[in-house]
């Protein structure tokens, strides 16, 4: 019985050992401090794929252009989007600026991830793709 619990503890040695072994300095210091990049993949974006599907879920349902009457924006089709980018408008309500109002109205703020989505579109010229 002694002789399995010390192979046990052997195997879950070895273990760690080699776990520990392949991070490297950088990135546990990094994990310590929260550096590390984190999981939202902001490269490339593209309108259609990754923006419009923020939009969808986030907006569409009081910015569609059903609802365009009530609201008085409309941000379904990429030519109305795209002015509303131009102005300020987008960034200034997603980010909850000074003077813009926050949106999504009654609504908890978009997260970090998303609105850095936007933002990397926009600075890399808010593409229609």
């Amino acid at each position: 019985m002694k002789r399995s619990h010390f192979f046990t503890a052997l195997f879950v040695l070895s273990v760690v050992v080699y776990a520990c072994s392949k991070s490297n300095e950088t990135d546990v210091r990094a994990r310590s401090y929260g550096t590390l990049p984190s999981d939202c993949d902001t490269a490339h974006m593209s309108f259609t794929t990754d923006i419009k599907p923020i939009l969808q879920t986030y907006c569409y349902a009081c910015h569609s252009n059903a609802n365009y009457a009530i609201s008085g924006a409309r941000l379904e089709d990429y030519s109305d989007v795209v002015h509303h980018v131009e102005d300020g408008d987008i960034l200034g309500t997603i980010t909850h600026a000074a003077g813009f109002p926050a949106m999504p109205q009654d609504g908890p703020k978009l997260s970090d991830c998303n609105i850095n989505k936007i933002k990397a579109w926009i600075n890399a010229g808010a593409i229609n793709n």
